[in-house]
């Protein structure tokens, strides 16, 4: 199965430019902190759900599936504490999103341990 070909995969991708556009506006301070952070959890995602399609089986990528769930959990968190710092406003499209994003990996993972 080729990762660029998934819906999750491309919605993911998605999220990870709305996050890199949203987090520019954050302070200078933060370069190395929620910045960083917020990125790599947005980073992970994609990657993570196209390094579980290179693998040999469903089961592996199951595993990477469940990874990127965290990895989405993370970011989720991290938004939020930037919502809380008041380093941006909280925007409906991005929790619209969020949880798009997260229906279609559950969706994807439910799909895989069924084949199984």
């Amino acid at each position: 199965m080729e990762h660029k070909d998934l819906d999750v995969w491309k919605c993911s991708m998605d999220l990870v430019e709305e996050i890199y556009t949203m987090s520019s506006k954050f302070p200078d301070d933060e370069r190395y902190g929620l910045t960083s952070q917020i990125r790599r959890s947005a980073i992970s995602i994609p990657s993570n759900i196209a390094e579980g399609s290179g693998r040999k089986s469903d089961k592996e990528l199951i595993q990477f599936i469940s990874i990127a769930l965290g990895s989405l959990t993370e970011l989720e968190t991290h938004y939020l504490i930037a919502i809380r710092l008041k380093y941006v406003d909280e925007t409906k499209e991005l929790m619209a999103l969020i949880t798009k994003v997260k229906q279609l990996l559950l969706g994807f993972r439910n799909y895989l341990k069924r084949k199984l």
